[in-house]
């Protein structure tokens, strides 16, 4: 039985009504090099040859955890080129990053633009221009315009390291009938795990289509580049504590500094290296620093770290792991403030005891076997968050037993790569 129009015309009538609001944003997330018409289906710049693949992440977190599906697709289909699209400006920058890192420049597989405003007219264009083989949809980037313009010109949709936390799941709830109408359009998806599955299927997909592969996020990229560049900040700081506090948000820095100030108390020279989520944010978090009186140095100014220097600001794009490696213990933002955290899983492939607040909502499924193995603990308060750094910075025994410990978690639930490429095949040929 086909599914009922009435609910996504509404949902298109209310995207319409919001256009100036939806405008604004976007504003915000241009870069300079991209047509803003790119929002609206059009000027989509020089598209790789076809026949092509087109996958769709929503920031940088999702383009680093599909890092190793983007490397697998183009290494198993070399008569395939990949369109990667983005919602945000940060998730562009990493893109034009991986982009950069091709060998070949001149036989370019690989190319980005923004993904167009979920407006019918908008999606229809961009499917046309683009005449994807198939459609890939990361996590839960379910839009139903866009999921009815692959339908209506017969592009198969996956969606992949799908994934719905308790709170997502919660919201979906109330726009039943509009999921439901969505997921009609997805050809198969490949869930993260059995409880993301059951909530899919809650909201309408159906059984057939449905797979649990794992999550993509345990199939972590080689660290070695990033150990090899924290190497020279490691030898320019000193032998001196260092803890890395990494995506942070609004609300959070001011806790993590209170904390900072608990652990000098024990640790005169420990030096906190503060990674603000958002770039748009960088300026902020160094007006907080200043005002509170910390002596801050920050990395996209090029100053330099001294015995002084209390808090370092890693206010550049793309150096999140290798300031991570850089560090003898990990935070992870997003956790401390009701913002259901980030991955927990790029420290912990570095080695590093990983510590986060008690808000995991959107990594519990890749938080619990860590926590499990002791490789991840949970701290509510800035000073417990101070004493589980002090301890870990007094023992470097048990510190290092940790990070161990979350490596041998990965390592132990890889996987999900393979079953996801092998399900693709049937339509990659």
């Amino acid at each position: 039985m086909a599914s009922p129009i009435w609910p996504r015309l509404v949902y298109s009538a209310v995207l319409y009504i919001l256009s100036p609001l939806i405008g604004w944003r976007i504003w915000r997330e241009q870069v300079l090099t991209y047509s803003r018409l790119q929002r609206l289906g059009m000027r989509l710049g020089k598209l790789p040859p076809g026949p092509r693949i087109w996958l769709h992440c929503a920031s940088v977190g999702e383009v680093r955890a599909a890092r190793p599906l983007i490397e697998g697709l183009l290494a198993r289909y070399p008569q395939h080129s990949l369109l990667l699209t983005t919602m945000t400006a940060t998730g562009a920058q990493q893109v034009q990053a991986l982009i950069g890192e091709q060998t070949a420049p001149d036989q370019v597989r690989l190319a980005h633009c923004f993904l167009p405003l979920d407006f019918p007219g908008a999606a229809k264009r961009f499917i046309t221009r683009v005449q994807p083989t198939l459609a890939i949809l990361f996590e839960t980037e379910l839009w139903p315009n866009l999921l009815h313009a692959c339908h209506q010109q017969a592009v198969p949709v996956a969606v992949v390291n799908g994934r719905l936390s308790p709170r997502a799941f919660a919201r979906y709830q109330r726009l039943r009938s509009l999921m439901a109408s969505a997921l009609a359009n997805v050809t198969w998806l490949a869930a993260k795990s059995a409880q993301d599955a059951e909530r899919f299927q809650a909201l309408g997909c159906r059984a057939a289509v449905t797979q649990v592969v794992g999550s993509l996020k345990f199939e972590m990229p080689s660290q070695v580049k990033a150990l090899k560049e924290s190497e020279y900040l490691l030898q320019s700081w000193g032998a001196r504590p260092v803890w890395v506090a990494g995506s942070t948000r609004d609300g959070e820095e001011a806790l993590l500094l209170e904390a900072h100030r608990q652990l000098l108390k024990r640790f005169p020279t420990a030096l906190l290296v503060l990674v603000p989520r958002h770039p748009q944010r960088f300026d902020e978090v160094a007006k907080l620093c200043s005002q509170g009186g910390w002596a801050l140095s920050r990395r996209s100014q090029q100053q330099a770290v001294t015995p002084q220097t209390q808090v370092y600001l890693g206010d550049t794009l793309g150096e999140l792991a290798t300031l991570y490696a850089a560090g003898h213990v990990a935070y992870v933002g997003g956790s401390l403030v009701p913002l259901g955290g980030h991955n927990v899983l790029e420290p912990a492939a570095l080695g590093k005891p990983v510590l986060c607040g008690p808000s995991l909502d959107n990594f519990s499924d890749v938080a619990e076997p860590l926590l499990a193995a002791g490789a991840l603990s949970v701290v509510d308060t800035p000073d417990a968050l101070a004493d589980a750094l002090a301890e870990r910075l007094a023992t470097p025994l048990f510190a290092l037993q940790i990070g161990q410990a979350g490596q041998e978690v990965i390592e132990a639930h890889r996987g999900a790569l393979t079953r996801t490429l092998d399900g693709l095949s049937q339509w990659l040929t």
